[in-house]
Formats: C-alpha cells, structure tokens, sequence
C-alpha cells in the first residue's frame, strides 16, 4: 500500500469523539475492506446485550449477581433508586470526607494534618488507585500516596520505610470488598503493628473500603475507625476505579474526581451509541476479533508515549486478561479465550523489546497511546525547533510505521492531554470494549473461577504446612527429608509440595525450621530448631 492509499485508509478509519478529545486510528490493522460490515449481526447482538447488563440483566450467572460499574459515573441510569441513592451518597460522603481530612477538621491522632495516605489493597483494590496517584498526582497534591499491593515482607517493610517518621500523619485506608482477602489482611497487620510501634492507635488512623457486614467493616466498627465507605457486589475489582476504590484515594490525594467521572460518563454516553462507524468501543472490540481470530491467538502489546501511564499496561492486564481468559464460552463448550497483555512506556520500548515486534516472531498487534500535549507550558528545545516532546512523538510515528512496513499490526488511541477527564475516557473506553469482545466471542466476561481456584490451592497448601511444622516439632531433633515426611503425613504424592514449603521455612526465623544441605537438594532433611 502506497502512502496514498494509506492516508485515505487513515481517513475512512479514524474516529473522533469531541467530546473527550480522544482519537482511535485502526488504519494500521490488516481487516479486509468488508470486515465490519460482516460482523455487524453479531455487533447487533453485543449491543443488545450491553444495553440489557446496563439495564440491571444479572450478568454472573453463577452468582446472579448484576454488574453496574456503568452507573458509578451516571447514577441516574441505575435501575432503582435505592441504588442510584448510595451511588450519590456515597460520592457526597467522599467528598465531605476528603474536605474534613484537609482542612484538618479530621486529624492525627496527635494533632498537626495528614498529609500522607498508605492504601492497603490488592488487585482492582489497588491497581485502580495506583494509576490515578501515577498518572494525575502532582507536587501540589494534599497528601502523598503509598501503596501496600501484595503480601511480601520486604516489599511491605519497604513502604513503611518510606513513610518512615510521617507515619503520624499518615492516613491508611484498607480496601478489600469480601473483608477477608488474605493479601489485604497482611498488609493491615503490618501497618497497625507499625502504628502501635510508634505509640499510635491505628483505628485512629484507619479507613475501610469494604462491602456491608464483612469481617473488615465488623472490624473497623467495632474498633470505631474513622469512616467506612461501601463496596457493592455488582461492582467487580477490575472495574471498581469509579467507585470509592478508586474515587475516595484520589479525593484525598486533592485529584478531581468529579472531572475523572465526567470523562467516563462522557464516554459511556460515545460508546453506547449502536453504530459501527462511529462508537469507539465497538471499533476497537472487533478490532480485537479481527486481530486474535477471535481465540486469543495473538498478544495485545501496550505502549503508551507518557511516563504518566506507565501503570496503564498493568492496569489493562487485569482488566482484559481476567474480564477474557477464560477456559468455557457461555455454553460451556471448552474455548481457552483470552488476549495475554504486556506493555512498557515509549519510548523505553525502543530500547527495550521494540526490535523483536519488528523483526520476531508475529504474534501480537500493539496499542500505541499518544498524549499530544506534552506539558503546561514551553519545553526547552532540545535541538533548533525541536523540544524533546517532539522526539517522543517522531519515535512513536517512526515505531508505528517501522511495523506497518514488516506487516505488523497496531492502533493508536489519541488523547489530547492527559489530565483527570481523559483518563476517565479511557479507561471507559476499555471498559466496554471489554464488555462487547465478550459478546463477540461469547464468553462471561464478569465472573473469575480461576482467580478462586487460585486462592483454594494456596489455603490448601498453607493448611499442609501447619501439619509438617506441627509434625517436625513433635519429632524434634529427627531431620527427615520431604519423601519421608510426606509418608509420616500420608500424603505421598505431595513430596513436592512439602519441599518447597520447607524450602521457604528454612529460610525464614519466623518458624525455626533448620535444613541439611545434601546433594541433590531436594533429598536435604529438616527438622525442628531445639
């Protein structure tokens, strides 16, 4: 194709939506000229079926359960008015929240203002809030962030050491929908063991984010801390940024919510629209058919040019690859459905692994995201008219057209700055591609049984190593290899699992588990400490 035929291509594929400054350029994907015209009665189909989930349709059918991430942001499309009503309520109470919290009416325990927030969550509990602080925060913010997003020790001891001496000013707030997660769970004994280190009473000092009557909004209760803020069951974690998850954060850090809801409610108004041509979603959905075959055959790589967004590839893979990897379609034929995510920023990705999209393997069709305003204000030129703006956006059009030349394929989304409505945009924008490549390859984009095979496995194995440490001390002084173990236990076939518990005990203090080094290692033995 030569550069004309390129440019009209460009021009019969571009949509603009005003309204959000945002630009979807799909020119640069290989579908054939009819291609949307084809998938048009299936296109009929996913919008019927958005229309009915944002009419309240249980979409979890195994748990009956709607999915109203969509009224967050336009409460008056909820489909009742109990439910519209916590939605405005909830909104009103996290802006009255954030407006005691920075003003100092509510304070530290010790007096003086918080001015730093520890947020303890994990997955859409934390993955939300993390881009908002990256991505829109700033040096003039009322509080700095910090984040608690897994159950690893040293990455937990990290975060309070970067709190460091500010702990008395530090605000936590601890998310977790169930109340029981066990990731969250850790991470909030840390930090109120670190709290009663430093002489303070970390209910003083504590928000929950969590669903009505679980054990987190029982705890924070009973122990009368500062506020507790709702989650509902129809709103998923990976789709939770527009409500208190994600909302009350970012209030607190002095981010503007309301301008982050409008940008979303914007967009859902753009891609609600039934019309091919025109709504961004849908486009960007059968975009996605077409570059997976509709099975997941090919990887989606996301670039955006803008440190802010670093987060955003991470942010996507939960979104996309927990919403559509899933083993069995809506029938419950078996499928392996799924698009695996990965992402860098530009143009750290020329750097990086740009030159295996090129030349490797074909496996992947990219999502370059540009931000065409590069700062407030000038730049500094960097060359004779040319800013260093003007190279991230040269290295961007010379990577897009570097694989439209070997035959790889990519899209571009255009914001015009990134700031809080944009962001909102966008993210709505997945949101419902999301939402509608589900129809398409028919498949329940809203319930996750391999995320809680995930957490049953890790109960059983931490319930197999309360049986060995108990076994190894009423055998104290007898080391014992893992085979040998597993016999005494019963439980033969799990000579693997218990040498790698013991692997990781014998490493730690904490539970005085001493191993015997042999040659090869998995035949080493271990015993109780005396």
């Amino acid at each position: 194709m030569d550069n004309k035929e390129q440019w009209e291509r460009y021009k019969n594929n571009l949509i603009h939506c005003p309204e959000t400054g945002l630009l979807l350029d799909i020119s640069c994907m290989n579908f054939p000229g009819d291609f949307f015209d084809a998938m048009e009665p299936r296109m009929v189909r996913a919008y019927r079926e958005m229309a009915e989930l944002e009419g309240g349709a249980p979409a979890n059918q195994d748990e009956g359960r709607m999915v109203g991430h969509y009224w967050l942001r336009t409460p008056y499309l909820a489909p009742d008015r109990a439910t519209e009503n916590m939605i405005a309520n909830t909104l009103e109470d996290i802006r009255a929240f954030s407006e005691r919290v920075h003003s100092g009416e509510t304070a530290p325990e010790k007096g003086g203002r918080f001015t730093r927030l520890l947020v303890i969550g994990i997955g859409g509990s934390a993955l939300g809030p993390q881009l908002l602080a990256d991505a829109l925060g700033s040096d003039d913010d009322f509080m700095h962030p910090h984040f608690m997003d897994n159950t690893d020790p040293d990455g937990m001891a990290r975060v309070l050491a970067a709190i460091g001496s500010d702990l008395p000013q530090t605000l936590t707030l601890v998310i977790s929908k169930s109340g029981g997660t066990k990731e969250t769970r850790n991470g909030m004994l840390e930090a109120r063991r670190a709290y009663g280190l430093a002489g303070l009473d970390f209910s003083l000092h504590a928000v929950a984010v969590t669903g009505e009557g679980s054990e987190l909004d029982a705890l924070a209760l009973n122990e009368s801390w500062l506020a507790r803020f709702p989650m509902w069951d129809w709103v998923g974690g990976r789709t939770s940024v527009t409500s208190a998850v994600g909302l009350l954060p970012a209030a607190l850090q002095g981010i503007d919510i309301d301008s982050f809801l409008d940008g979303a409610s914007l967009c859902d108004a753009a891609t609600r629209m039934p019309n091919n041509r025109t709504n961004p979603a849908a486009r960007l959905a059968l975009t996605w058919l077409h570059a997976t075959g509709g099975t997941g055959e090919r990887d989606m790589v996301v670039l955006p040019y803008k440190d802010r967004l670093v987060l955003f590839s991470r942010y996507l893979q939960q979104l996309v690859m927990e919403s559509l990897g899933k083993e069995r379609d809506r029938a419950g034929k078996i499928v392996h459905q799924g698009i695996a995510v990965y992402g860098n920023k530009g143009s750290t990705d020329q750097h990086a692994f740009v030159q295996q999209l090129r030349d490797g393997k074909n496996n992947f069709f990219v999502t370059f995201i540009e931000v065409l305003q590069d700062r407030e204000g000038a730049s500094l030129q960097v060359d004779p008219g040319v800013t260093s703006g003007d190279y991230l956006s040269g290295f961007l059009q010379g990577t897009r057209e570097a694989l439209r030349e070997n035959g790889r394929e990519s899209l571009t989304i255009t914001l015009e700055r990134l700031d809080a409505r944009s962001l909102g945009a966008l993210i709505a924008l997945f949101e419902r591609t999301v939402g509608f490549y589900a129809s398409l390859a028919d498949i329940n984009a809203y319930h996750q049984p391999g995320v809680e095979a995930g957490k049953r496995a890790a109960g059983s194995v931490l319930e197999t190593q309360g049986r060995i440490l108990e076994m190894l001390r009423k055998h104290q002084g007898r080391p014992m290899s893992a085979e040998e173990i597993a016999m005494v236990l019963g439980i033969p076939d799990s000579a693997e699992t218990i040498f790698r518990i013991l692997l990781h005990a014998s490493a730690n203090q904490d539970h005085g588990v001493l191993i015997e080094r042999k040659k090869p290692i998995t035949s080493s033995r271990f015993s109780a400490a005396h």
